[in-house]
């Protein structure tokens, strides 16, 4: 058997200890063949090709990033993108294909075998941990990580400075990084896309926290709003730390995390999920459980259909942040 292999999407710590387990136990266990589709859809589309074996997957494990490269290209956005992606799946042999990569990459696939019989296996990546059909995502526990460390990092800024500092990290739809970084940091306020805030209560608890004789740390997902008023124009740490400066006349600064969330070395539990996934997404193969992808129900690796792991974002529940809030202000 010859199985295909693409990473899709942003890129995120974990990507290469999945191709790793793919390769090692299809290899070994079963005498396979692998193909990697360079950047992910691109590759497949455009039949850019490189052979993965043992070697070619040795030492990968603790490395950043994805040593296939990654993209979003979208086959069902490309000219003839289907047709050519199904000729040259033929041309190189391929008898399946693992998908690994978070909504969009896999989103694609599950299309593509629903609409077209594509015999594709998926494995949940995303650091925003949105995927409503497993507990976790490899990439979040990283990313939190990293967020973690510079809210760490800044609290003894803030109180030397006696300044509000606002930390910005990923999350456009869901706050589940700002959430569990600003918990493990311990924010003073923590605000997601899942509640809009009301900035009179957010002015309020920067106030309180004045009063207590410290300086408070603000984490703030990028994709969380205010209820009322003008339009955010721009990142919202940095107008929300302007609307701060303006109205309380503390000084106010935003730390924008960004890309820098994504990069580096897998924690020790990414490459521990990363690699169970890979391991098991080998035997969904293997058993032509095609149009799955592997999920993470507690301690065990289950497969659920791709159609249903689309269906819903899964967002942070209210009574989680309401915990949180304990220790806002």
């Amino acid at each position: 058997m010859r199985v295909g292999v693409l990473t899709g999407g942003g890129d995120c710590p974990g990507l290469n200890a999945v191709i790793r387990a793919v390769v090692r136990k299809g290899v070994q266990e079963y005498d396979w063949s692998f193909t990697g589709f360079r950047d992910g859809w691109r590759g497949v589309v455009e039949g850019d090709t490189e052979t993965l074996d043992v070697r070619a997957v040795r030492g990968i494990l603790p490395r950043g990033g994805t040593v296939l490269g990654s993209s979003r290209t979208d086959p069902f956005a490309v000219p003839d993108g289907v047709r050519r992606l199904r000729e040259n799946l033929a041309k190189h042999r391929t008898d399946a294909l693992v998908a690994i990569g978070g909504r969009g990459t896999l989103g694609i696939a599950a299309r593509l075998h629903a609409e077209h019989g594509l015999p594709v296996v998926g494995v949940p990546k995303t650091i925003d941990n949105d995927l409503s059909a497993t507990d976790w995502t490899f990439g979040f526990d990283t990313a939190v990580g990293i967020a973690t460390e510079a809210i760490d990092r800044l609290h003894t800024t803030a109180d030397s400075h006696r300044r509000v500092l606002v930390v910005e990290v990923m999350g456009r739809h869901t706050g589940w990084i700002a959430l569990h970084a600003g918990l493990a940091g311990g924010a003073n306020v923590i605000l997601v896309p899942e509640q809009r805030f009301d900035l009179d209560q957010v002015l309020a608890w920067v106030a309180s926290r004045f009063q207590a004789t410290y300086a408070p740390i603000l984490v703030v997902a990028e994709g969380a709003r205010p209820r009322a008023g003008g339009p955010v124009t721009g990142p919202v740490g940095e107008w929300l730390a302007a609307e701060i400066e303006r109205r309380t006349g503390k000084e106010a600064r935003t730390t924008v995390l960004g890309h820098v969330q994504r990069g580096g070395s897998p924690s020790a539990f990414d490459r521990w999920l990363a690699t169970r996934f890979g391991l098991h997404a080998v035997d969904a193969v293997r058993d032509g459980a095609h149009g799955t992808m592997v999920a993470l129900r507690g301690t065990e690796v289950v497969r659920v259909p791709l159609s249903a792991a689309m269906a819903r974002l899964k967002t942070v529940d209210p009574a989680l942040y309401a915990e949180a809030g304990v220790f806002f202000g």
